[in-house]
C-alpha cells in the first residue's frame, strides 16, 4: 500500500510511530483522516446475521446436541464478516467512526428465512459501548448483546473485546427457550509496518448453553515456520466434560472449515458432517431506509457529510464535519448535566435485578454476574417495551428532523 500523505507532512510511518509512543487506551487516540473508514461501529452489529437462514437454523433441530452444533456453525460463519469483510472492501483494515451517544443503526433482511430485524444503538460513550438486537419473529430466534473494545500497543495493536451476546432459540421439547451465552474473541492487527493492516483473532472464545453443552473455539494465525492465516479449531462437548468431544471443527474462518463428529484425532471422510466455504455462501442484503427517510440519529444520515468528505479525500472537510458532531455532543452532555438528567436510550435498558443468563451460565465461561458492566456503562439488555413505544411514534417531518440534527449533531 502506498503511504498516503496527511496534513502537516504526516505519513503512514509517522502514524504507526505515534501509536507505538502513545501511553494509554488507543481508543482515545484520534486517528488521522486518511486511515478512517466511512462506516460507524454501530453498523458492525449487522455482521452477526448476514446469513439469516444459518442464524435461524437451530430452531428447526429437535436434538439438543445438534442444535448446539448449529449454533456453533452459525457463530463461525459470522467471523469472516465481522473481522475480514472490511479488508476485502477497502484493501486493508481502516479505523471505523466512533459512534456518538444515542446513535442508531436500523435495518432488516428479507430472504428465505423471512424477515430478520436489526437494532443497534450506542448506549454509552464514556466508556463507549454498542448494544444490539437481531430478531426473527417467525422463527422465534433472538440475539442480543453489547460490546466495547480496549486497545493497547505492544509490537502491534492488541484489542480486547468487552461484553458478550445471548442467543435465544425456541426449544421443541420445553416451554422455556434455550439460551446460549457467547463470549467474544480477542484480536490484534497484523501488517501495520507494511501499511496494509488486517485483523487476526487470538486466544479462545466460548458458547455455553442452558441445555448443557459448551463449545470452545481456539484461534491462531500464521507463524514464522508453520500455520495458516485465520486458523481455528473448535470442540463441542457436554458442559464440564471437555474431553468428551461430540463434534470438532477445523479450518480457516476466512476460507473453509470442516465439521466432524467425535474428536479431531478420528477425523476422516466418514466423520465429516459438513463444510462451510464463504466463497460459496453469498450474504443476504441488508435493507436500510434511504438516508432522507432515516432518523437524524441513524448512522448513515448522521455521518453522511463525513462519509462524503472521506470519499472525496477532502481531509479538511472530514475534520470539520467530525468536529461539528463531536462538539454538539459535548454541549449536549454539559446541558444534560446542568439540568440533572441523562440521555434516554431508545431500545435498551440496564435491568434492576440480577441477570439470569449470566448468573447460571456466566461461571462456566468466566463471566461475572455483572458482565463487565463497569467497563460498558451497564449490563445492557434489549427492552421490548421501549421498542414497541419507539415503533409507535410517528415519523419526524423534514423540518423536525433538521431541527433535531442541528440541536444534537451541529448540522
Amino acid at each position: 500500500m502506498e503511504q498516503q500523505q496527511v496534513n502537516g507532512g504526516g505519513s503512514w510511518t509517522s502514524f504507526v510511530k505515534s501509536i507505538a509512543s502513545f501511553n494509554g487506551d488507543l481508543a482515545s487516540l484520534t486517528a488521522p483522516p486518511f486511515i478512517l473508514s466511512s462506516t460507524s461501529l454501530t453498523e458492525f452489529s449487522s455482521y452477526w446475521c448476514e446469513h439469516p437462514s444459518v442464524f435461524v437454523a437451530p430452531a428447526k433441530e429437535p436434538d439438543a446436541a445438534k442444535r448446539a452444533l448449529l449454533v456453533l456453525k452459525w457463530f463461525l460463519t459470522t467471523l469472516k464478516q465481522q473481522y475480514a469483510s472490511r479488508s476485502e472492501q477497502y484493501g486493508n483494515e481502516k479505523k471505523p467512526l466512533n459512534p456518538f451517544l444515542g446513535e442508531l443503526f436500523l435495518g432488516k433482511w428479507e430472504d428465505d428465512a423471512g424477515t430478520t430485524e436489526l437494532i443497534s444503538e450506542q448506549v454509552s460513550h464514556h466508556p463507549p459501548a454498542t448494544a444490539y438486537a437481531i430478531v426473527n419473529m417467525s422463527a422465534g430466534v433472538r440475539l442480543e448483546g453489547y460490546n466495547a473494545q480496549k486497545a493497547s500497543f505492544s509490537k502491534t495493536i492488541n484489542i480486547k473485546q468487552i461484553g458478550h451476546a445471548v442467543l435465544t432459540v425456541p426449544s421443541p421439547s420445553s416451554k422455556e427457550p434455550d439460551t446460549y451465552l457467547i463470549t467474544l474473541p480477542s484480536l490484534h492487527i497484523e501488517g501495520l509496518i507494511f501499511g496494509s493492516p488486517f485483523i487476526e483473532l487470538d486466544g479462545s472464545s466460548y458458547i455455553t448453553s442452558s441445555t448443557g453443552f459448551t463449545a470452545k473455539i481456539d484461534y491462531s494465525g500464521k507463524g514464522w515456520l508453520s500455520g495458516k492465516k485465520n486458523s481455528l479449531t473448535a470442540t463441542l462437548y457436554p458442559t464440564g466434560k471437555e474431553k468428551d468431544v461430540l463434534f470438532n471443527v477445523t479450518g480457516q474462518w476466512t476460507k473453509t472449515f470442516d465439521i466432524h463428529s467425535g474428536p479431531a484425532k478420528h477425523n476422516s471422510k466418514d466423520t465429516l458432517i459438513t463444510s462451510w466455504d464463504p466463497a460459496q455462501s453469498p450474504t443476504s442484503e441488508l435493507c436500510v431506509a434511504p438516508i432522507d427517510k432515516q432518523h437524524p440519529l441513524e448512522s448513515r444520515r448522521a455521518w453522511s457529510r463525513v462519509a462524503a468528505a472521506i470519499a472525496k479525500g477532502d481531509l479538511d472537510a472530514v475534520g470539520l464535519e467530525k468536529s461539528k458532531i463531536e462538539n454538539a455532543q459535548r454541549e449536549r452532555r454539559v446541558q444534560e448535566k446542568s439540568e440533572g438528567r441523562m440521555w434516554q436510550r431508545r431500545y435498551f435498558s440496564v435491568p434492576d435485578t440480577p441477570d439470569r443468563v449470566l448468573t447460571h451460565l456466566g461461571p462456566i465461561v468466566g463471566l461475572a454476574e455483572h458482565g463487565d458492566a463497569d467497563k460498558t456503562g451497564g449490563l445492557w439488555r434489549f427492552d421490548l417495551q421501549k421498542t414497541e413505544k419507539e415503533h409507535s411514534r410517528p415519523l419526524l417531518s423534514e423540518d423536525e428532523a433538521s431541527k433535531l440534527a442541528k440541536e444534537l449533531l451541529g448540522q
